[in-house]
């Protein structure tokens, strides 16, 4: 008669003096953690680390919990060089930079005419450009199931973090003041949205005045600086218009902008049923008032440090309704940015008692080029140049029997010698930099797709802005720009800070090792191991 499997573990485990249900339980409690049924992605445009610290006693909401109680990356880093929207938002759950993405830069992002939307007239968004799969992909590989919710007032930053995918995806149209989406999505916008936008939330605020939420004396920095918004409105309070689609146009650049997307997201949280299982779902959420407000104000303003207070204030009452409807120890967060900010250079070295940095003026050099195409015959829409990339059509030069080379190299010659630049770099020279310790020629090679046709790149001088900006300005691949805070919260996460560098294509390999996914291809992230409670794959 044969051996039973079971009869010889019982035998083992009574020679070893272990009781067999004393071993039962050992082995169980070797088992992973059950999966987590819900992934929130919290995207704040805009948001920089020093945030967390420059405030830290005053956050007593949602950044304080997630910061103080989660594993918290205070050096982490979008390590492209194109610090904007677009890309960053197509970095956060793809796990791979911008030159895999091919979301270069915001003016070639989601825009598209093919896509119009259902209820604005605002300018028609799809992911067309986005290449390749992110997070929602993966899940739904492992279980078809899995939904995604992404809500922002952007449409990139609403489209972007999930990649093709044809899920729920909402943005607020100023036009019309109201969530949308566009015909990439669906033909009718869902009714749980229509609902959102039927109590016209946006027009009821015409007239309210945003106010300090603490006393003054709690605000170190100083409501009298002109630099801020252009020279007008920059002293609390700040009042939005009494006409009612005014207000809803204006409201972007108030707090309000960010308590109404989460209100939304928990909304649809509720209406589709997201985070209930058995699949793992995933509700994205990215926040802009930051970034409106950064712009208006700067980073370093009493608008910015009450905008960020408030939002903590927010996200507590956020994350406190969602743990009331879902069940926290199935749910895991995580929170970064797509890039930071610059100060306004003339007031960083007002306070500093030097001269700023000057401002970069490439307008003379763009005349320039064109005088230099047409005197060779060459179409002048054969080089493309936006301030930051030269792009190339070599095909265009081709035709006209014309070198391009020795052009190119007296163009970027120009550019050179403009005040404010600090580099131009032909882009097949880069590889040839150190790149560990130039992070400026790493991020620029993060930066561009092998078929972009992008020949030089320019680099302003750290610190300086483009001439006639009136607004706080990123887009730089200096450090002020590219770093971002790192934030993963809930289940399968050890609480900590970790000082160690990350990048912010890690987040997704992160979190698909914490949800049992695995990505379709090659990633630029990697697995953040220390953010782990658990360091072994489900």
């Amino acid at each position: 008669m044969p051996i039973s499997r079971s009869w010889l573990l019982a035998s083992t485990l009574a020679l070893l003096g272990i009781p067999r249900f004393a071993a039962t339980a050992q082995a169980a409690s070797r088992q992973p953690a059950p999966r987590p049924r819900l992934v929130v992605f919290l995207t704040i445009d805009q948001m920089r680390p020093d945030y967390f610290d420059r405030w830290a006693r005053q956050l007593s909401g949602g950044l304080g919990r997630l910061s103080q109680r989660g594993a918290f990356f205070p050096n982490a880093y979008q390590d492209h060089a194109i610090t904007e929207t677009a890309p960053g938002h197509a970095a956060t759950m793809s796990g791979r930079f911008p030159r895999s993405t091919g979301i270069l830069r915001n003016t070639a992002g989601v825009e598209d005419p093919q896509a119009p939307l259902l209820t604005s007239r605002d300018p028609g968004a799809s992911p067309y450009r986005f290449r390749g799969s992110a997070l929602i992909d993966w899940m739904r590989s492992r279980d078809p199931r899995s939904r995604a919710l992404s809500i922002s007032r952007k449409d990139r930053g609403a489209i972007l973090p999930l990649g093709r995918a044809k899920q729920n995806v909402f943005w607020y149209a100023t036009s019309s003041g109201e969530f949308t989406t566009s015909r990439y999505y669906g033909d009718t916008l869902s009714t749980w949205i229509r609902r959102v936008n039927a109590r016209h939330v946006p027009q009821s605020l015409a007239g309210q005045s945003w106010t300090l939420l603490l006393p003054a004396r709690e605000y170190t920095e100083p409501d009298s600086i002109p630099q801020e918004n252009a020279g007008g409105d920059f002293v609390f309070p700040h009042v939005l218009a009494r006409d009612p689609a005014r207000a809803a146009a204006d409201l972007p650049s108030t707090p309000w902008m960010d308590r109404l997307t989460l209100d939304a997201a928990l909304e649809g949280l509720q209406a589709l049923d997201l985070g209930r299982g058995p699949q793992t779902d995933l509700l994205a959420i990215s926040l802009s008032a930051t970034d409106y407000i950064g712009h208006r104000y700067g980073p370093d303003s009493r608008e910015q440090h009450d905008n960020v207070l408030r939002l903590d204030r927010a996200l507590g009452t956020f994350v406190d309704s969602l743990f009331r409807l879902r069940d926290s120890s199935t749910i895991v967060v995580a929170l970064t940015a797509d890039h930071g900010v610059t100060s306004f250079p003339e007031l960083v070295a007002q306070r500093a008692g030097r001269a700023p940095p000057p401002r970069y003026d490439v307008s003379t050099s763009m005349r320039t080029l064109r005088d230099m195409l047409q005197s060779v015959g060459v179409d002048t829409d054969a080089v493309d140049f936006d301030g930051t990339l030269v792009i190339v059509d070599r095909t265009a030069f081709a035709r006209a029997r014309i070198d391009p080379d020795p052009l190119l190299a007296r163009f970027a010659a120009t550019l050179r010698r403009r005040p404010g630049i600090a580099r131009v770099d032909r882009v097949r020279d880069l590889t040839q930099q150190d790149t560990l310790r130039d992070a400026v020629s790493r991020r620029w090679l993060h930066m561009l797709p092998p078929d972009a046709g992008v020949e030089y790149v320019v680099t302003p001088i750290q610190g300086a802005y483009p001439a006639g900006a009136q607004i706080a300005e990123h887009g730089s691949p200096y450090d002020d720009d590219a770093r971002v805070p790192l934030i993963f919260y809930g289940a399968g996460i050890r609480p900590g800070r970790i000082v160690d560098r990350a990048l912010v294509v890690d987040a997704a390999p992160t979190l698909a090792r914490v949800i049992g996914v695995t990505p379709f291809e090659r990633l630029d992230g990697h697995v953040l191991v220390r953010a782990l409670a658990d360091t072994g794959a489900h």
